[in-house]
């Protein structure tokens, strides 16, 4: 079976400047603008820039020529959906037939690219600073809270967040979200290789394949993709897109 290749984008929100602002459409610096925080606008900005900036170029197009569609799957089974459009970006226009998936957190950008299969990407900075006990009930199941209980107090953050970077790129993947329930999904333990045990879901998908990304010292990040095929990456060169754009 052949593999399925998804091209991967990193960047950082120091990478945000003036020039991408006009690759943003109206409704992308509508949200962006609601940000109180600079960080927060800056990772949106290069986010989302660099997506159409990648697209454009993987469908052999302007930037201009690339839109989205937002899709929420929770949504479309609800007889009383949110009325906003929200959820995950789809590529439409002339890059229709990818798929993506954005994530961001501290000074990590991730931008994951894929052809034809739904990808989803999650990257989490490792705060000691997050009330992580608190969140435990909520994201794991009672397996795996036992399995972080045993790994040593001083990775036992670090643990979290990878337990929590597989789930959500897994939930984004099938266009869940969170709204999909974190520990309805069982994988394997954080410092384990990374693996799908469970799906406590009637609409989990029938074929998943999940990796995790190396996001550097201080963070945790995941890949998934909905297909039996073998999943391998390689790396886009984000300071030669966005360069581009600057020039």
């Amino acid at each position: 079976m052949t593999a399925l290749t998804c091209r991967l984008w990193w960047a950082s929100p120091d990478d945000a400047s003036p020039a991408l602002l006009d690759l943003l459409d109206p409704e992308e610096r509508e949200r962006r603008a609601r940000f109180r925080a600079r960080a927060d606008r800056d990772r949106y900005l290069v986010a989302h820039a660099l997506a159409r900036l990648a697209l454009a170029r993987e469908a052999g197009c302007e930037p201009a020529e690339v839109a989205f569609t937002l899709h929420c799957r929770s949504c479309e089974r609800r007889p009383d959906p949110r009325p906003e459009p929200h959820g995950k970006p789809r590529p439409a226009g002339a890059a229709a037939g990818l798929e993506i998936s954005i994530s961001h957190s501290g000074e990590r950008v991730l931008l994951a690219l894929a052809h034809g299969v739904a990808v989803g990407a999650d990257v989490e900075q490792v705060s000691a600073d997050r009330d992580t006990d608190g969140l435990v009930d909520y994201c794991l199941s009672p397996a795996e809270r036992g399995d972080l209980d045993r790994v040593p107090g001083d990775r036992r953050t670090e643990g979290f967040f990878g337990y929590w970077a597989r789930k959500e790129a897994l939930l984004k993947a099938t266009g869940d979200g969170l709204s999909g329930g974190l520990a309805a999904v069982g994988v394997s333990g954080p410092f384990e290789p990374a693996g799908v045990l469970a799906w406590d879901s009637p609409d989990a998908p029938e074929h998943v394949r999940l990796t995790d990304l190396d996001a550097g010292p201080g963070y945790r990040a995941a890949l998934a993709a909905l297909t039996p095929a073998p999943l391998t990456t390689d790396t886009g060169d984000t300071a030669a897109l966005l360069g581009a754009v600057r020039r």
